[in-house]
């Protein structure tokens, strides 16, 4: 059911969001030039590696010794409004087409965290990821790594089409306020390097 109303609302918003994506594809590519595109394996449903697609926000300026210098300074202008106005998450509609995400779900994060969750965190894994999900109406990048996991963990929990709907709803809010955007003094996100807390027996309060 839940892939049926994915692709059902993809297909019914296809006028406006397959044109948007043309002109931001074009936007990046003067912008930031090649590749429009940033791609990077992610852990899916229970773990299966897939190729996500997002548009690019970042330059690849390097230091003298040709490592890549930090997200806060490759992050340009473009690429910061981007990222504040979720544009940059448009082509995993694309992922979301082939099912490998959903429009709601836990956010697919980077490979090598897949060792570091403790097993309650790791339930986030239990459902396809999305493009947006409790963790991200909740307070997004604003939360700390620990309380974005027991709001993933409760969708996984809760789930159900009444809350895909309500969740769906927060995420235009969030959006047009922008609200989360990244934690204090970084450009997203500090890496997640481990469960600090065990988070067994921890709740979350009703969305």
């Amino acid at each position: 059911m839940k892939r049926l109303i994915d692709l059902l609302l993809l297909t019914i918003a296809a006028p406006f969001w397959a044109p948007l994506i043309g002109v931001i594809a074009l936007a990046v590519r003067v912008q930031l030039g090649s590749p429009v595109y940033f791609r990077q394996r992610r852990p899916g449903l229970h773990g299966r590696i897939f190729e996500m697609v997002k548009f690019r926000t970042m330059t690849d300026a390097r230091d003298a010794q040709g490592q890549l210098l930090p997200d806060a300074v490759r992050l340009t202008p473009f690429g910061r409004f981007l990222r504040s106005s979720s544009l940059d998450e448009l082509p995993e509609l694309w992922n979301v087409l082939k099912g490998e995400m959903s429009l709601v779900g836990p956010r697919p994060l980077l490979v090598q965290y897949l060792d570091r969750y403790s097993e309650r965190q790791a339930r986030r894994h239990e459902v396809k990821p999305g493009i947006t999900g409790l963790a991200q109406v909740m307070g997004r990048n604003a939360l700390a790594w620990e309380e974005k996991f027991e709001w993933d963990v409760r969708y996984v929990e809760t789930r159900s089409l009444a809350l895909d709907v309500k969740i769906l709803l927060l995420t235009v809010k969030a959006v047009v306020f922008r609200t989360g955007i990244s934690a204090a003094g970084e450009a997203t996100m500090p890496e997640f390097r481990g469960a600090a807390v065990p988070a067994a027996g921890r709740t979350a309060p009703d969305p």
